[in-house]
């Protein structure tokens, strides 16, 4: 099974990721931005939904195990290319000329989080899964733009909350905060709601890229300027 595939249904892309956890590593960085390149590329789709196969996790953030790996390896050229890929995902989703909405149908981590809060919307399952930022608990800083990502997405009194403490929180709570659009009661209706909310977007790419382009100018900025000055220098990792 590919590590992420998609289909129409109707004018909606739908992107499932396949792995039992969704990590981010060098091939996951490769096949979704290949991904997001042939649904731009299918001039009849005009919105994305982004949804996991495993029932459990959307994404488990970055692949620890390759990760750790590769620095034990010393191939610090190798990660410093994956973390540089990392910002290609945002800005790919931020600059991308449709709506993107997360379909959350388990828990999501770390670098799996900040993906979600890349998007434009997110829906999340009710009955099962935490959207969480454990980076507090791990020692590990976040870079400056997903820091700015985080902050497109999540009120400022949430945002303190969810990164000082690294609380696992729930989707009726962050409905109530205006993280996500609505928490769905079950998986199938969780995709069904997605799909639905998704569907409502017919307007032309032209308008959403370049309004995308516009607001998110600030966090495109940071990823080119403000990034490379802490991914070039591995004693500011940790």
């Amino acid at each position: 099974m590919a590590i992420i595939e998609w289909k129409k249904d109707g004018t909606v892309a739908i992107m499932t990721m396949n792995t039992s956890e969704n990590r981010h590593n060098p091939d996951f960085n490769r096949v979704i931005l290949e991904v997001f390149d042939e649904i731009e590329a299918d001039g009849e789709t005009s919105s994305v939904v982004i949804t996991s196969s495993d029932e459990k996790n959307w994404s488990l953030g970055i692949d620890v195990e390759w990760i750790s790996g590769a620095m034990g390896r010393g191939e610090l050229d190798a990660v410093k290319e994956f973390t540089y890929g990392l910002g290609r995902i945002f800005t790919r989703i931020l600059q991308f000329p449709m709506p993107v909405i997360a379909s959350i149908n388990g828990h999501t981590f770390g670098d799996g989080t900040i993906m979600a809060c890349a998007c434009d919307f997110r829906f999340m399952k009710a009955d099962r899964g935490y959207f969480c930022f454990p980076e507090v608990d791990i020692n590990i800083p976040f870079l400056p733009s997903m820091i700015a990502i985080i902050r497109k997405a999540i009120p400022a009194y949430k945002l303190d909350e969810l990164t000082c403490t690294g609380k696992r929180a729930t989707a009726k709570e962050l409905e109530e905060s205006h993280v996500i659009v609505k928490a769905c009661p079950d998986a199938e209706t969780l995709l069904q709601e997605a799909i639905a909310f998704a569907r409502t977007f017919t307007k032309g790419r032209w308008i959403f890229g370049e309004n995308k382009r516009r607001f998110h100018k600030h966090i495109i900025e940071i990823i080119e300027k403000e990034d490379p000055a802490f991914i070039e220098n591995p004693s500011q990792w940790e």
